[in-house]
């Protein structure tokens, strides 16, 4: 497909004195009302240089440009310069782009030999998989479905919270008060129950929380019955997870978790001690970071357990010895910002360059109606039952508008489970959000089914269309406005996918292909497309074609089935 965006910066290249491309192209903007043309380019910046206001300079470089065919007029308006690309033109490179490319419209090979790590997810074992664990969940998948289909070598890791003294708390617990029948038979309530009534036994008596802290560092010491007792809850803690993740199309290349590095931490803390990287306070080890604006970090206890943060500089040196990433991505919460910080200018410190490779992707929390998710006080939703109930109740509304649909059951995850990942990823994610079953549940609007339905609209069209499709169409018959609409949409759809994986924001694909689906619906409310007139038939079925191509690409790169039918 021609670059417009790319001639664009060659025809200004030639009439800015001393203009670098990379400068140019960055300024260039997508106007937000095609009446003001396909690009614009702002003068302001130049008047500098160039010693003159911005109009002057915006009016001087129109007229030097020489006519080209691309496009129908280069104008100045104000300050701007506005590109307007020719229609039809811009209609044949867009269809034949989507028919040559199919389902990887939009891809590339831009990251061809880098390896990019994206952890995500990582809930603690033993502990509620809740509504909380959704965003890391879903927001990290299409963070690595992106990178993945812009040509990286992905490798998505689950770095499970199977460390720690909780675990200690844990064993203390289930010793005391627990039953090994309750655990097998539902095993994270019964789980999550022993921590609750550990927390709330602790505040009566203080003593059980150093007794917890005693069995951990006996777990780290290799103790044989905390281990048994640890696998234990591991395994069955697993085994639940993997529930949610089918439901949710997701699998990972690793489930190291923090117990992976527990051989592997005294290695590393030799060799932060060898670099002097290490100070000694009230018995403890220490990374004093003041004069980088930060707390103190504290690596090493004084009873000799490691900290979350050992384990995160383990696994960040053990990461790029073993892949050599280009990019090491960590999708966690905002509460978090300052753990990263720590953490990575620690690597820094440590004389790895690759510190600055290592990045923190945070997002908002999610709360509930009734207050914090909290799950010591046991106050969290179940991400397994929010996905249920998004399922029956979807099955309830498909049942209702189409009660002869053959596959009622698969289309109704598939809808039920997509309309709770697109509410998750349609708005920026570091937006703090509070958990609505009203909200989430709502079907009308921007929503996921309403994206999913255009789909299966336009995979009905062309299932009941008695004419090939093809590439082979008059392209001035898709120059009105409405239609350019959708034509701009699917046409700007692989700058989309570039941008929401320079700024890892997944909502970024999602609002766009909203606008599309949006724009669609007005273009097939306004333009009948199994018409008698086959020449305007074909064209318009292009137009249906692609856009079933683009929403379907898009909701994949979210993590979203799309039904044939609804």
């Amino acid at each position: 497909m021609v670059d417009f965006k790319k001639l664009v910066v060659d025809i200004l290249k030639q009439n800015i004195a001393d203009s670098e491309e990379s400068e140019i192209l960055s300024m260039i903007e997508i106007p937000p009302n095609p009446q003001m043309g396909d690009f614009a380019f702002p003068c302001f910046k130049l008047a500098k240089t160039f010693r003159k206001a911005p109009p002057l300079i915006a009016k001087d470089i129109v007229n030097a440009i020489k006519p080209t065919t691309y496009f129908e007029k280069i104008e100045q308006v104000g300050g701007y310069i506005n590109f307007f690309v020719h229609k039809a033109i811009l209609v044949e490179e867009t269809m034949k782009e989507v028919f040559v490319k199919k389902e990887l419209y939009g891809s590339d090979d831009l990251g061809k030999g880098k390896n990019v790590i994206v952890e995500f997810s990582s809930p603690n074992i033993a502990k509620p998989f809740h509504i909380g664990h959704i965003r890391s969940t879903v927001i990290g998948s299409s963070i690595n479905r992106i990178y993945k289909f812009l040509g990286f070598n992905t490798i998505a890791i689950n770095h499970l919270g199977d460390y720690g003294t909780q675990f200690g708390k844990l064993i203390v617990a289930f010793k005391k008060w627990g039953n090994e029948e309750e655990v097998r038979e539902s095993p994270i309530p019964t789980l999550l129950k022993l921590y609750i009534q550990f927390h709330d036994e602790a505040e009566k008596d203080p003593a059980l929380e150093e007794e917890g802290r005693m069995w951990f560092t006996r777990l780290e010491n290799g103790d044989a019955e905390a281990l048994e007792l640890w696998k234990w809850f591991r395994d069955v803690s697993l085994e639940e997870f993997n529930r949610v993740y089918n439901l949710l199309g997701i699998s990972f290349d690793s489930l190291a978790g923090e117990s992976f590095y527990s051989d592997k931490m005294p290695q590393v803390l030799k060799m932060m001690e060898e670099k002097n990287v290490l100070e000694k306070s009230e018995g403890a080890d220490i990374v004093n970071l003041e004069s980088y604006g930060l707390p103190p970090a504290l690596i090493r206890k004084k009873d000799g357990s490691t900290l979350y943060i050992t384990r995160d500089i383990t696994a960040a040196i053990y990461r790029k010895e073993t892949y050599d990433f280009y990019k090491n991505i960590y999708v966690v919460a905002s509460q978090q910002n300052l753990h990263f910080e720590q953490w990575i200018k620690i690597i820094e410190m440590m004389g790895f360059e690759w510190a600055r490779d290592c990045l923190h992707v945070p997002f908002g929390l999610v709360r509930l109606e009734e207050g914090t998710i909290a799950t010591r006080k046991g106050r969290v939703v179940f991400l397994e039952d929010v996905l249920k109930k998004a399922i029956e109740k979807t099955k309830e509304i498909i049942k209702d508008k189409n009660p002869n649909i053959s596959n009622l059951e698969e289309v109704a995850e598939d809808v039920g489970v997509g309309a709770i990942v697109f509410q998750e990823l349609s708005n920026n994610r570091i937006k703090d959000y509070t958990f609505s079953w009203d909200k989430v549940l709502n079907f009308e609007g921007e929503t996921g089914p309403y994206v999913q339905y255009t789909y299966a609209r336009a995979s009905s069209v062309l299932r009941k269309a008695d004419v090939p499709v093809d590439i082979e169409i008059n392209s001035a018959l898709l120059t009105d406005d409405i239609t350019m609409e959708v034509v701009r949409g699917i046409q700007q759809f692989p700058e989309v996918v570039k941008d929401a994986q320079r700024k890892n924001e997944p909502s970024i694909i999602t609002r766009h292909i909203i606008d599309i689906a949006q724009a669609f619906n007005r273009f097939y409310h306004d333009h009948p497309v199994l018409v008698e007139e086959k020449e305007i038939k074909r064209a318009r079925l292009a137009i249906v074609f692609s856009v079933r191509q683009v929403i379907g690409i898009g909701l994949n790169l979210l993590g979203i089935k799309a039904p044939e039918k609804m």
